[in-house]
């Protein structure tokens, strides 16, 4: 009677096949971890822009108002009072860093640090879900900005990668309540060539600018 042989696989075929699958993972896995982040990020930012914009039509509305500014909305306090009454907020600092990360430490995607913005006393807010948003009321400022709002954000606080156009954005909100990028229009929305002269000028570089709008234009995608 003659013995029976299983069909199987040597030791040298195990050890490369487990090397190619090792290779390719090597290859595949901090891509795909990258577009993962990507999406928390993009999905902490259309967070805070979906409760920014239901705010806005909020506040226009219960005062039968036609724009935020007829709205009442047309100094820093009258910002302070619309963010106490229409958000949740879990804390409050004087400055941006106090709630969320010092600011020299930001870079932008280039790593260029020193970023153009400066840590005024602005009365900076907490949501529960860890965004820190600075709103500052501007409209019509020296640079000709008609937006009513210049909104600075950091989608997850202190914690990394303080980052602009990652978790860090600055997005503003227009006389007629709508949120987009800031430039010197009086109503949104912009054009999509305006976002991206602002994203080449500005996020790309040192400025503040252009990464939300670049976004806006990629429809809610960190394309960049």
């Amino acid at each position: 009677m003659g013995l029976a042989y299983s069909n199987g696989f040597t030791l040298a075929e195990v050890l490369v096949t487990l090397g190619i699958i090792g290779v390719v993972s090597a290859m595949t896995i901090p891509t795909l971890m990258q577009n993962h982040q990507k999406k928390v990020y993009l999905s902490q930012l259309h967070k805070v822009y979906n409760e920014l914009q239901q705010a806005a039509i909020r506040f226009i509305t219960d005062r039968n108002a036609i724009n935020i500014v007829e709205a009442g909305l047309h100094s820093q306090d009258a910002v302070d009072n619309f963010f106490g009454s229409y958000f949740k907020t879990v804390k409050k600092c004087e400055t941006f860093s106090e709630c969320a990360y010092d600011l020299k430490q930001y870079t932008n995607i280039n790593g260029t640090s020193n970023l153009d913005i400066s840590d005024r006393k602005i009365t900076t807010y907490v949501f529960p879900s860890g965004s820190v948003l600075r709103p500052l009321y501007i409209y019509e400022n020296y640079d000709g900005e008609k937006n009513v709002l210049n909104i600075l954000v950091d989608t997850n606080g202190s914690k990394g990668p303080n980052i602009l156009g990652r978790d860090l954005f600055m997005m503003c909100m227009y006389i007629d309540g709508v949120v987009d990028d800031c430039s010197n229009k009086e109503t949104a929305p912009l054009s999509r060539d305006e976002r991206e002269a602002l994203f080449t000028n500005h996020c790309m570089k040192k400025g503040t600018y252009g990464c939300f709008g670049k976004i806006l234009n990629d429809n809610w995608e960190m394309t960049y």
